[in-house]
This record gives C-alpha cells, structure tokens and sequence, in this order.
C-alpha cells in the first residue's frame, strides 16, 4: 500500500512533468549550498520520515529519506553500532535522504568506506513520478545494475530518494587520538607510511602545523600503536573529529565572509604538500585536501594542480554557485545527459545542480 506522504510526492511530480515545471528537492537543507543553482518549486521530503526496518543481527537498517541522521544514529546506537562513514550534518537536522544524494563521508572514509559504500538497496520517484525499487535490505543483493550507488551522489539530479538501505558496523571498542607537530610535508610522508601498516588508523587530519591521528580498535591494539606512532594523547578527541566532519572546526570559519572561497581537492594520497595561495586542512591520508582561497583565485590553476596529481577540485562553498564542479569531457557528459534522460526525461529534477546545462 502506498504511502499518503509518497502518494502525494508522485502527484506533485507528475503534474510537475506535465507543465515541464522544474523541482527543487529540499530535505533538512543543510546541504543546499552544495552544487550549482538550481531553480523550482521546492519540493520538500521532509514527511518521508521514520525507520522502516532495523536488523541489529543483521547489521542493516531502512530508513525513509526525510528521517534525521540523529534518529538513525541514536538507534543503532542501543545496539553499539553506527554509520561506518560518518556522514557530515553541516548544521542540525540533516536528513538520511541528503546524506545520501550528497554521498558525502567524513573523517573515517579512507579506512571504512565511503558512502556509497554501505548503500544496499534504495526507492526512488523517478522524473515522470513512477515509483522504483532498486537492491534490497540484505547484504548478499547484487544482482543487476548498481543503480543505488549510481543515485549516491547524483544530488537528485536522477530521481527523489524516498527510502534507503544500509550496511550498518560495530562501533569500535576503543579510540585514541594523538597529535604530532610538524611541517605539512611531513605529515603528509607519516600518514602514507602509517597506511601501508597493520596499524588500526581510522582518521587522521593536518592544520595549522599540527596533524592529528584517530586510532580505533580493540583496546590492545590502539595502546600498541599510540606507542608506535607517538605524539600527545588528547581528551576529547571526539569534539575534535566531529568539527572537522562538521565543519565547526575554526579552519572552516573564514567562508562565512563573502570573500572567502572553500575548495575540496581529491588527490592521490601521496601528492605533495603545495603553496596553492590559502590556507589547508588535509585529511585522508593526504587525499582530501581543503583549501581556502580568497573567491577570485585562480579556479583554472587550482582545477589544473589536482587534475595534474590524478584528482579533481570542487568549489564547495562561497562559489555563488557558479562552475562548482571540475567540467567534464565531452564523452563522459554525454554519458551523464542519457542517465539524465532515462530517469529524468523531462529535466524536471533538481535541474542545473550539478551542471548548469542539465
């Protein structure tokens, strides 16, 4: 039986479809800075809320795309687990639908996964109001076309998410996390060193001369590589993680000026430090990379220094919504305009989010 909430959702962009009206899919909007500007009528999924189903045995829950990341997170909670990714919440109540459509992860990524990662099985409405079903809500799904992974990230750009299916993980026993000071070189050439032992890393994070390392596990073996590594333990370790996850970290402050700029660099982890005309906060290992300009920096320069170390370069925040994404080939946007078409073909969802021209 339909759901009022989703039966109405479909109705809205049905008619939407049938005028050529342009939707603008709106969770918990603390995400709506992210991506290009794009024009609609707000279409809110707010009301698509709740847990479907929860498996601790299972390690897998459902959950309705409006339900806050707080609700999932203090229930799986009681049974000691949580979202191995850590998604980023940017302010309070962000939703399990834009966690996702963002596929953005925190601090934990490289050494869990990201969030498409953990993505099992997904319901979207597509662009002509159709409701579809794609994997399932168990772990062994899959067959067929990943299309759950494809929506990861797709900003809903190729259908509104009304219900998601995740892996779910054991929170670790024990955390630990140390701080080192050193130059941004050497922090880099420690954390690919540390990377390639069988040491329990599950975070690491470089500012302001001091690289920070989150070690998670049994007991024994973060004491062992607390010992190993060195550096100062610290309490309150966990404030630390969750402002750099959240963006509460005092680096992140200056893009609330209107000439600040904020770019996300995705590099090869081993790419050396380079003076990109701001200041950084490097996570990942060294792969994510965090710059912030002043906003009428060089964008091709910035774009061609990633590129030229097997990455990309996004303008995450104060872009004014203008060229946020690295453009793409002409081939690789003719593939991304047929998706569009095959789940959006009246380019009525979130239009222009991604790329101004679909």
């Amino acid at each position: 039986m339909t759901d009022p909430a989703q039966a109405a959702l479909q109705d809205r962009v049905r008619a939407a479809a049938a005028a050529m009206q342009p939707l603008f899919i709106y969770g918990g909007g603390t995400k709506s800075f992210y991506g290009e500007r794009c024009v609609g009528e707000r279409v809110e999924t707010t009301a698509l809320a709740g847990i479907v189903a929860y498996e601790p045995n299972e390690l897998v829950i459902t959950a309705r795309a409006g339900t806050p990341l707080a609700e999932i997170e203090h229930a799986m909670a009681k049974h000691g687990q949580n979202l191995a990714f850590e998604p980023p919440r940017f302010a309070a109540g962000g939703t399990l639908g834009g966690a996702i459509a963002t596929g953005l992860s925190g601090p934990r990524r490289p050494y869990a996964g990201a969030a498409r990662d953990f993505v099992l099985g997904m319901r979207i409405i597509d662009g002509t109001g159709e409701a579809l079903a794609f994997g399932g809500r168990v772990m062994k799904n899959v067959a067929g076309f990943d299309v759950s992974r494809l929506q990861t990230g797709a900003l809903g750009t190729l259908g509104i998410i009304t219900e998601i299916s995740l892996k779910c993980l054991p929170q670790l026993k024990t955390e630990a996390t140390v701080v080192q000071a050193c130059a941004a070189d050497e922090s880099i050439h420690r954390v690919n060193a540390w990377g390639g032992k069988p040491l329990p890393l599950s975070a690491t994070c470089y500012c302001a001369g001091k690289l920070w390392v989150r070690l998670s596990g049994a007991e024994s073996a973060v004491s062992a590589a607390v010992e190993t590594i060195g550096g100062e333990r610290v309490e309150r370790g966990k404030e630390f993680w969750e402002s750099v996850r959240d963006h509460l970290h005092p680096f992140f402050a200056a893009v609330q000026s209107d000439d600040r700029a904020l770019w996300r660099l995705s590099v090869k982890s081993s790419t050396p430090h380079a003076d990109l005309a701001g200041e950084q906060l490097i996570e990942w290992g060294g792969a994510l990379r965090w710059l912030m300009t002043a906003r009428d920096a060089d964008r091709e320069a910035i774009r061609a220094w990633a590129t030229s170390h097997g990455g990309h370069a996004t303008l995450f925040r104060g872009s004014r919504h203008s060229c946020v994404f690295t453009p793409l080939d002409p081939t690789t946007a003719a593939l991304h305009k047929r998706l569009k078409a095959t789940f959006d073909p009246h380019g009525i969802l979130n239009r222009g989010r991604l790329y101004a021209d679909f």
